[in-house]
């Protein structure tokens, strides 16, 4: 079993960590039921965020039997204001049933905050941190520019962002510059927003990181066990798993959606972080979880887009949203009426 170090900050868990977001799609005694199996099984950190609705109450509920020293908890404001801040702070420490987390840390953030820059935000943090409230301050982001922002300012402990085999070199660089600064990079959508389907391979990239903390999002016990397994038996990167992520790389070259989220909500009602992308969940995912009445009427939506371009200009990887839209809807239709077969 491999550990890892975020940077500076002296956290050091074994290599995978549990990514609290799908939970909140579970009843609360499955859930805490999972989060207790994945103790058991040697996971020591898990992150969750005061915008996931109940995740941080079923995490609460389902660690506090444990001594509060033996694993990690880490949680996310998305507040814009220091009176958000300290409303989200002590509600998080509350449902999580602690007085303090180990990191704590702005979520998705849209700017870098500094001290002195006017928005008090950073000022809280570490006023958090001189209380004992926090241990640590990270950030998370979606747009590289930003990323790269908190990383320079070496302001920041860790930082949080999307990273797997379909990152781009500046993802890469993103993470190398991490290391130089001393700073724990935790690494979100691993499996590229379940468009990586394969579990092995998705850990033998990771594994080639000392530095990179993956936390994958699991809300079943059968994607549970697959980390669970690794724990003891790491996949190692070779030729034929080398191979395998080539192909994934050139299958799912071009624009894709990564279903984020972050372009939502549409003023039409569309679901774009799964409609933008349902050529390619058709494809990767069991079709049938796809193709439902309920989906259908998703889909149909699509005919309502406004054009509107907002979708497009919140997208952190500057997709042509509308477009994607429009060609996701196009293959849909014909895989409805038999044209194409997935």
């Amino acid at each position: 079993m491999k550990n890892i170090t975020l940077g500076s900050t002296g956290i050091t868990v074994p290599q995978n960590g549990f990514g609290a977001l799908p939970i909140q799609r579970i009843s609360s005694d499955d859930a805490v039921t999972l989060l207790r199996r994945a103790y058991e099984g040697g996971i020591r950190f898990f992150d969750t965020a005061r915008a996931y609705s109940d995740s941080e109450e079923k995490v609460g509920l389902a660690l506090e039997i444990y001594p509060r020293n033996s694993y990690f908890l880490a949680s996310k404001t998305a507040a814009t204001t220091p009176e958000e801040f300290w409303t989200q702070l002590d509600t998080s420490l509350k449902l999580l049933k602690t007085d303090y987390l180990d990191i704590y840390q702005f979520h998705c953030a849209a700017t870098a905050y500094r001290p002195g820059d006017g928005s008090g935000m950073y000022e809280c943090m570490a006023e958090a941190k001189r209380l004992g409230k926090i241990r640590h301050i990270g950030i998370t982001a979606h747009l590289l520019q930003v990323a790269f922002d908190a990383v320079d300012s070496r302001l920041y402990e860790t930082i949080q962002f999307p990273f797997s085999y379909l990152s781009s070199d500046k993802e890469f660089d993103l993470v190398r510059k991490s290391r130089e600064n001393q700073m724990g990079f935790i690494a979100m959508k691993g499996l590229a927003g379940g468009l990586i389907n394969q579990a092995e391979p998705a850990m033998a990239f990771m594994a080639q990181f000392d530095n990179v903390l993956p936390i994958w999002g699991i809300q079943k016990a059968s994607e549970l066990d697959d980390w669970l397994a690794f724990m003891d038996k790491t996949p190692k990167m070779n030729d034929d798993i080398r191979s395998f992520i080539e192909k994934e790389k050139i299958d799912l070259a071009g624009d894709f959606c990564r279903g984020c989220g972050y372009c939502m909500p549409c003023p039409a009602g569309i679901m774009i972080n799964q409609c933008a992308r349902m050529s390619l969940m058709l494809r990767r995912a069991p079709s049938q979880n796809w193709l439902t009445e309920e989906m259908q009427e998703e889909m149909r939506k699509i005919e309502n887009c406004l054009h509107c371009g907002q979708c497009s200009k919140k997208c952190p990887y500057e997709l042509d949203t509308p477009a994607l839209l429009e060609k996701n809807y196009e293959d849909y239709k014909k895989v409805l009426a038999g044209e194409v077969e997935v």
